[in-house]
């Protein structure tokens, strides 16, 4: 048995896993990036946080292995520190997984979250080859090569959420302008409302009101899914792969972008690759992230 975790922005997620299968979970709301923009030093709340779902887990399953942890930010590969946290500002080198195991008689690993859930795809039956999206506070985005992650030699492989997609664009927690994820991620969708129609909504309220045909959130939507399309068919070109999962909370809302999506991605990718990217929304149900943390635990 094994414990994967995946922190988000405003979710926890704990799963132990008996092989594939998921025999016990732990979900709640943790508003890590309203902590993170509150306090100078969120790490002692964030450890207390995680470890607190830990012991409730190891109380009941005191034979798991090993703990793995998919958090959004820079993970080092060689050290595993993490190096900065966009979305989670205030977490500046720090390592989250020597307290952890201070506490605990049992190995720790950190991985950014979006490459644990790229690899949890992979697991559960994903491609050899595969990119994984992942579309919620931000945008994060994991590689998987001939069955591997991979992060990169400063654990910032496949950051497709900062790729610069409009010049001089809005100011993104990364120190950058115009990145993708201020404008196809949920918070950038509120954004975008916002802009729009000069009200405060959240991404969920605005999908509904899209459900209804209101066009200022449909459009909202529209600029979501065309910034995607541009940011992925360059990302394409690069890594040429033929497989891409599209996963995280706002994936629920995937039909309101798949067609301006598709449209701007196969305008904005080279005929070569043109009606070659297998393009499909996970059907993990949220489990790929803790068990893709939970696999990658293994090295430990």
């Amino acid at each position: 048995m094994r414990i994967g975790i995946d922190v988000g922005g405003t979710n926890f997620r704990l799963g132990v896993f008996s092989g594939l299968d998921l025999i016990w979970e732990k979900r709640f709301e943790a508003d890590f990036a309203g902590l993170c923009n509150k306090a100078d030093d969120p790490l002692a709340d964030i450890v207390a946080t995680i470890a607190s779902a830990i012991a409730e887990a190891l109380e009941n399953f005191p034979d798991a292995a090993a703990v793995g942890i998919g958090f959004p930010g820079f993970i080092d590969p060689v050290t595993g520190r993490l190096a900065s946290s966009p979305n989670l500002p205030n977490l500046r080198d720090v390592d989250l997984a020597k307290p952890l195991a201070g506490r605990f008689n049992i190995p720790f690993s950190l991985e950014n979250d979006a490459l644990a859930a790229a690899y949890g795809e992979h697991v559960l039956g994903g491609a050899e080859s595969m990119i994984y999206v992942g579309l919620g506070t931000g945008v994060g985005g994991g590689l998987i090569l001939k069955g591997k992650p991979y992060p990169g030699e400063g654990g910032v492989a496949m950051e497709i959420g900062h790729i610069i997609v409009e010049r001089a664009g809005r100011a993104c927690g990364c120190g950058n302008s115009g990145c993708l994820e201020q404008y196809a991620s949920a918070t950038g969708i509120s954004r975008t409302y916002f802009d729009f129609a000069g009200s405060h909504l959240a991404a969920r309220e605005i999908a509904a009101l899209a459900e209804g045909g209101d066009p200022v959130a449909l459009a909202a939507f529209d600029l979501a899914a065309n910034m995607l399309g541009c940011a992925l068919s360059h990302v394409l070109k690069v890594i040429d792969v033929s497989h891409v999962v599209i996963g995280g909370g706002l994936s629920q809302s995937w039909h309101l972008m798949e067609k301006t999506f598709l449209a701007r991605l196969e305008a904005d990718l080279i005929p070569v690759l043109r009606g070659k990217v297998d393009i499909r929304v996970s059907a993990s149900a949220d489990k790929a992230g803790m068990l893709g943390a939970a696999y990658c635990s293994l090295k430990s």
